[in-house]
């Protein structure tokens, strides 16, 4: 967590050389990733149309899906889980930092919405070896840059923890990607 304030202060710095899009336009981001579960990894892919209510705003709706193996820990003992996808609903608003001199933009956002979590299964413990889990309300915190159409992020996923039977299932991820969007029209001085 202190990494992605860092990230975010280096990024917040950096206003002099930034630009940002055209406001009432339309766009759609598209993502891919790697993400990092408590003591697991995997991969990412997303989908954003956003709506440009500024020049350095804009409100969209994030459709993400995370593949991914984690952590699972019982009374100290920590077993992990095999490979399961969730997906996450989110409105988001990007703020980006600019003053119109280049088309490198840093920018800052946040998100709420819902998780779907994907049921927990265990291939040490047999085939039956398999837990429900319910989804959950959440948020997302993010920030990178924009160089032309091309974006890169940082984003952390807040949603709330889980308990099976008195294990603890740790939901929030970071997830580091890349992407490049279509529309949005053009980015001006």
């Amino acid at each position: 967590m202190k990494k992605l304030f860092y990230a975010f202060l280096v990024m917040a710095s950096l206003v002099q050389w930034v630009n940002a899009q055209e406001q009432n336009k339309f766009r759609v981001g598209l993502d891919f990733g790697y993400v990092m579960p408590d003591g697991g990894g995997g991969i990412l892919l997303a989908i954003e149309p956003k709506y440009n209510i500024a020049d350095n705003m804009n409100v969209g709706l994030r459709f993400e899906s995370a593949a991914m193996a984690k952590n699972v820990t019982d009374s100290g003992v920590t077993i992990e889980a095999d490979l399961a996808a969730s997906a996450s609903y989110l409105g988001t608003f990007d703020y980006y930092f600019h003053n119109g001199s280049s088309s490198f933009s840093p920018f800052a956002g946040a998100g709420v919405g819902y998780s779907t979590l994907a049921n927990l299964s265990f291939s040490d413990f047999g085939d039956d070896a398999e837990a429900e889990v319910d989804g959950k309300f959440g948020g997302l915190i993010r920030a990178g840059f924009e160089l032309g159409k091309f974006r890169v992020a940082a984003s952390y996923n807040l949603i709330g923890k889980t308990e099976i039977e008195g294990a603890e299932v740790k939901n929030s991820y970071l997830g580091i990607s890349l992407g490049f969007y279509l529309g949005g029209g053009k980015w001006k001085k």
